[in-house]
């Protein structure tokens, strides 16, 4: 085994945002590690279905883009960021077709473009109903195929290690903060090893294992925000946490996540006793942006005290859902819901964040050296709330932009050897205690289901952060104690993320985009963006 390993850059995660930005630093010439918790295809890209929005129709403009993004972000969003990603949208869609995407055609030839909620034009570039899936398989494809591509399965980066972390050595006594590499746990040696770069980019994606109820993979735990926030980068608008509306029900554990693109098609939202009811609350109905439409169907549940509510796709047709809607076709077929006959039970489900590490339009965070894209970044492309299918043009136009914007910053840093560095780990080896990391896990996603989801108040946000300090307090003890394993890197970072989405819900005193409260039910004049910055002692 190495004591050292040396990169010019380490890509945290395997999803189309470090997989983009692995391969274009290839491109430019630099040696490229890619650390990824388990095989490199679990990513929450790969679950994405409904597809990727872009302006590839004469019958469209970017400024319409513009526009619907604006009004789906509630005066948060950062124009000049938005019209920048969304200008440079074609150029990312050519760069995945480049590397083997092939999107679903007409029978014509040309690009069959889909429609989804907050959306004036059809601009949704898809591969059926598995868009995501294709996507990943395409780049990683490409990166098994470059020879300046390293590849990590199965290794959990656990923290940075920065000048400040160093400041003891006389190496480093003169030299401002920046990052320097990470220390990453070799899952299957259980072997804590040290990674030296110039550049780490954080592609970890979201956090929607914090909730109770998410359409997001196992692996969607915060890491790449919890490391960032530890070693002192800006973390911005974490309170704005996108709920899918139509996740599938089941009374296991699972949620499903039924593309919005069937209401795209035509399907409607029907509450138990089978009425239309979104005309109740806007006036775009069923393609309403996916914050009304979920908080829609959560006040429809909470009047009636019903588990779920129904998704009726059966006027769309038999042949339309089998060719356009396989995977959810095939997925409810296998549970006895056969969907051109039967309606769909459907729940919200927390699936998307919009907040995260704050970032420039070149993917740099306030903390030299680190950079984040995808949807463990903020941007202020989304604001506060994000128009649908935006992400995943989001992550591979910012993986593209920040490739290129890092060279200058690699050229001109000279490293720092980390030879000297080593981990030091707890002198107690995993005990039967660990039932406790499970029993925490399991208090905390029902905690943050119950007081920080949907509609939020003073009192749910006071009693969810009392409880998730006791969860800390406890945690650090194991972390400082024992030697580490996943589950427990995974719960303290989880538990670090949700108290950021606390801190920042509790800053906002407004109801705004997903940030919805009853104290505060109105929207203020002006739209003020939610930072915090952890103090570095």
């Amino acid at each position: 085994m190495e004591d050292l390993r040396k990169f010019d850059v380490i890509v945290v995660g395997s999803g189309i945002a470090g997989l983009s930005f692995a391969l274009k630093s290839a491109d430019n010439g630099y040696k490229v590690a890619i650390i990824t918790k388990k095989d490199s295809q679990e990513s929450n890209t790969n679950y994405a279905q409904g597809g990727i929005a872009s302006v590839t129709s004469h019958s469209d403009e970017v400024e319409l883009h513009v526009k619907d993004t604006l009004e789906a972000g509630d005066g948060l969003c950062d124009r000049s960021v938005v019209e920048q990603i969304l200008k440079d949208g074609p150029k990312g869609i050519d760069a995945l077709v480049q590397k083997g995407v092939a999107f679903s055609q007409l029978e014509d030839g040309r690009i069959s473009l889909g429609k989804e909620g907050g959306h004036s034009k059809r601009r949704i570039l898809h591969v059926k109903d598995m868009t995501g899936k294709a996507i990943e398989q395409a780049l990683l494809h490409s990166v098994k195929n470059n020879p300046l591509i390293e590849s990590f399965e199965h290794h959990f980066a656990i923290e940075l290690i920065t000048v400040n972390k160093l400041k003891k050595s006389e190496q480093v006594s003169k030299e401002l903060n920046r990052v320097l590499g990470l220390f990453v746990l070799d899952v299957n040696s259980n072997q804590v090893e040290t990674y030296e770069a110039k550049a780490v980019l954080l592609a970890t994606g979201g956090i929607g294992q914090i909730y109770q109820f998410t359409t997001n993979p196992s692996i969607a735990t915060g890491d790449g925000i919890a490391m960032a926030y530890r070693a002192g980068a800006n973390i911005k608008n974490m309170e704005f946490i996108q709920f899918h509306p139509t996740a599938f029900y089941s009374q296991k554990r699972e949620r499903f996540l039924i593309s919005e693109a069937l209401r795209g098609e035509g399907g409607i939202i029907r509450n138990f006793s089978g009425e239309a009811f979104m005309h109740r609350y806007d006036s775009r109905k069923d393609l309403a942006p996916r914050d009304i439409v979920a908080r829609s169907i959560d006040s429809e549940m909470k009047q009636s005290g019903v588990p779920h509510l129904w998704l009726d796709a059966t006027q769309i047709g038999l042949a339309t859902l089998q060719k356009r809607f396989p995977n959810i076709y095939n997925y409810c077929e296998a549970r006895g819901i056969a969907i051109e006959k039967d309606w769909i039970p459907i729940v919200p489900a927390a699936h998307y964040l919009c907040g995260g590490v704050m970032t420039d339009l070149n993917g740099e965070s306030s903390l030299a050296g680190l950079h984040a894209c995808g949807e463990v970044a903020c941007t202020g492309l989304h604001g506060a709330n994000r128009l649908a299918s935006n992400s995943l043009l989001e992550a591979v136009v910012m993986a593209n932009r920040g490739a290129d914007a890092i060279k200058s910053y690699l050229d001109k840093t000279e490293p720092i050897s980390l030879k000297s560095i080593r981990w030091i780990d707890g002198d107690l080896e995993i005990s039967d205690e660990r039932v406790v990391v499970s029993h925490n896990n399991e208090e905390l996603r029902r905690t943050m289901w119950d007081y920080v989801s949907i509609v939020r108040t003073n009192k749910r946000l006071e009693r969810a952060l009392n409880r998730l300090n006791n969860l800390e307090k406890e945690i650090n003890e194991y972390y400082w104690n024992f030697k580490v394993d996943v589950r427990l890197l995974e719960l303290r970072n989880m538990i670090t993320v949700s108290k950021l989405v606390i801190e920042c819900a509790q800053k906002r005193q407004e109801s705004r985009g997903l940030h919805y409260t009853l104290d505060y039910p109105q929207k203020l004049e002006e739209a003020v963006d939610s930072i915090i910055a952890k103090q570095i002692k």
